[in-house]
């Protein structure tokens, strides 16, 4: 399934629990820390983005600051 939520994995433990066949637990244990991690990475990737947004936004600003200013010191 490759859009696999953590929360299916989640129910797949319970049903794990309540057949009481933990055979396959410590699978669904490991996948479950793989979608969590990648969770996580992607969460800190759209922190990246948006702080390199707010970057471009202030040199865009500074750039034409600075081109007006020279077009004053030419006049």
């Amino acid at each position: 399934m490759p859009n696999r939520t953590i929360c299916a994995v989640f129910e797949e433990m319970r049903k794990c629990d309540k057949t009481r066949n933990y055979s396959y637990l410590i699978g669904l244990i490991e996948e479950a820390q793989s979608l969590a991690n990648r969770m996580e990475a992607a969460l800190w990737d759209q922190g990246d983005v948006k702080r390199a947004r707010e970057t471009l936004r202030e040199l865009k600003k500074e750039i034409k600051d600075l081109r007006e200013e020279k077009e004053i010191l030419k006049k």
